[in-house]
């Protein structure tokens, strides 16, 4: 797409613009530089998903997984730019709704480059990619952990529109990118990504030098068409092995069950949360 319009997510940050299966390895032949010898085998889901600003009540999940359209739930698991309050979104509420079925994708709003328009509460500058970076990624798995998703599960980076032909600011999050990555795998978590097919998750897919860049890439690309493949933006041998979700639609008001909420869709064929 040429040009997208601002994300729905930072929609609520206000840039200042007003069938699952158990995978042994799966995404890791895409990563380099890998931190750690051994690792838990990946949990691949692969089928819609939906991601919300908040997470919803367990009893919304409940009535949602029993209407069976949806079968994965991205939750907001940190980030100084994470825009919504997340009252429902603790160690029990995984727990519980993990146990119902839902297959978890981790999502962590990082620092944002400062190339990009508008503003936030975390921007990364060339000087601060690599130490932010690294804090930021340690902190993603931190508050992964505390709510109960262990090692071997991914953390997917949300990084929002930006110029990457401005190569002094593409270099700086490359930077932070690659420190964020090796931050997470020094702990056993895999490393994933999600931007925009024009601009953040091109940056990724297009970078000559694929060095600890994130294993897993999740694109924005608004046309309403549920696949991971036929609209796939890039080579067709870049992140095969389960390791593409895309965001398909934004802005659904969808009721569910008697419960009604407003999501992004999402097709997905990646790693989720292993949860125990």
């Amino acid at each position: 797409m040429a040009e997208h319009k601002q994300s729905r997510k930072r929609r609520y940050i206000t840039w200042g613009v007003a069938g699952a299966a158990v995978v042994a390895g799966a995404g890791i032949a895409a990563q380099t530089s890998m931190a750690a010898t051994t690792w838990p085998a990946q949990k691949t889901y692969t089928g819609r998903a939906f991601d919300a600003c908040t997470a919803p009540s367990l009893a919304a999940m409940k009535a949602w997984k029993a209407d069976a359209f949806y079968g994965g739930a991205a939750v907001y698991v940190g980030g100084k730019n994470r825009g919504c309050a997340q009252p429902n979104l603790t160690a029990s509420w995984v727990k519980s709704v993990n146990s119902i079925g839902w297959k978890l994708i981790p999502l962590y709003v990082g620092a944002q480059p400062s190339c990009q328009t508008g503003s936030s509460p975390e921007k990364l500058t060339a000087a601060t990619a690599a130490s932010l970076g690294t804090t930021d990624g340690a902190d993603a798995v931190a508050k992964a952990a505390a709510l109960g998703m262990k090692a071997g599960s991914p953390i997917y980076l949300d990084m929002e529109p930006y110029d990457i032909t401005n190569k002094a600011c593409n270099d700086a999050v490359l930077t932070y990118v690659r420190s964020f990555t090796k931050a997470l795998r020094a702990k056993t978590y895999r490393a994933g990504y999600y931007g925009f097919s024009s601009s953040s998750a091109k940056a990724i897919a297009t970078a000559t030098d694929k060095t600890d860049l994130p294993g897993n890439l999740w694109y924005a690309l608004w046309d309403k068409k549920n696949t991971t493949t036929t609209d796939w933006p890039w080579g067709a041998t870049q992140y095969t092995d389960h390791s593409r979700g895309h965001q398909y639609m934004v802005n659904s008001k969808e009721t569910r069950g008697g419960y009604t909420i407003t999501v992004d869709r999402d097709a997905w064929d990646a790693p989720v949360a292993l949860v125990g």
